[in-house]
């Protein structure tokens, strides 16, 4: 069984893996891509009001919601372009990586989120320090939230 530091490690290597793609012009969005990355965006509002991870003022049930809300939103959207997500931990992302491999990383660590919330609702607490750090990859400056402004292929 994985653990949420290998998630948390396996899904940035995968997702600069992308990134780099991208900035380096090997991958560029196609129109679909692009609306999908938008859509993302969208449904992942994480409604912080602008205020940084931690969000220890909110409730269990919400933090670990808002992370749990990206994996849902991440089949969606690999299943509207035909993307499969692959299990990242223990393995190098492909060369040339490309949306498939954008959306799996991140996928690995709202995934994470779901299975917190099934502990959660069984009255176990996530822990704390990885809970934070969840947070911290999806929303903020240089995160999963700003995905939108690493590529340079805007239209």
């Amino acid at each position: 069984m994985d653990t949420f530091t290998e998630r948390l490690d396996y899904g940035w290597r995968w997702w600069e893996a992308a990134i780099d793609e991208a900035q380096e012009g090997r991958w560029v969005r196609d129109a679909v891509e692009r609306d999908v990355i938008k859509d993302i965006g969208c449904a992942t509002n994480a409604l912080h009001g602008g205020r940084l991870a931690p969000f220890t003022e909110d409730t269990w049930h919400v933090r670990v919601g808002r992370i749990a809300n990206w994996a849902g939103v991440l089949r969606l959207a690999a299943g509207s372009g035909g993307w499969v997500l692959q299990p990242v931990v223990g393995r190098l992302p492909p060369n040339p990586a490309g949306m498939a491999e954008l959306l799996s990383g991140i996928y690995a660590v709202g995934e994470q989120g779901e299975i917190w919330m099934k502990r959660l609702l069984k009255g176990e607490l996530p822990p704390e320090d990885e809970v934070a750090q969840a947070e911290g990859f999806f929303t903020g400056p240089g995160s999963i939230e700003d995905l939108e402004l690493f590529f340079c292929d805007w239209q």
